[in-house]
């Protein structure tokens, strides 16, 4: 069986960075989601989406990326949000009790909602 290569492609949705993940989320493959994610960051961009549809696998490296992630975007100001588990990638969050951290969403439309809603409420109090 042919493994994919790691790959992660970003598309925004007006605020909203979408990164689609694919592939196999190891050790070896970690840097790019993490290159991604802090560009980015850099660029201003606070809402994160995660898609994991396309992702095959998961390991211990990459919860931990995941995670750090999570906590950079956060200390940013903004929000991660994650769509498209398999199951074997929700049993693995549920594991590692990851879900209760990183929100999750069963439709890409109602995540991309949900940060646009967020935002607009984090504008208006700092607007007070």
């Amino acid at each position: 069986m042919q493994r994919s290569p790691f790959s992660v492609s970003i598309r925004q949705s007006g605020s909203v960075s979408l990164l689609d993940l694919s592939g196999r989320l190891t050790s070896f493959e970690m840097g790019a989601l993490h290159d991604a994610i802090a560009r980015l960051l850099k660029e201003g961009h606070k809402n994160i989406l995660l898609n994991l549809s396309g992702l095959e696998y998961l390991d211990s490296s990459g919860i931990g990326e995941l995670a750090r992630n999570y906590v950079s975007v956060a200390k940013g100001g903004g929000q991660m949000i994650v769509v498209g588990l398999s199951p074997k990638v929700e049993e693995i969050l549920k594991v590692t009790q990851l879900y209760r951290v990183v929100p999750e969403f069963p439709s890409e439309e109602e995540a991309v909602e949900s940060l646009l809603n967020s935002e607009g409420k984090r504008r208006s109090k700092t607007a007070n």
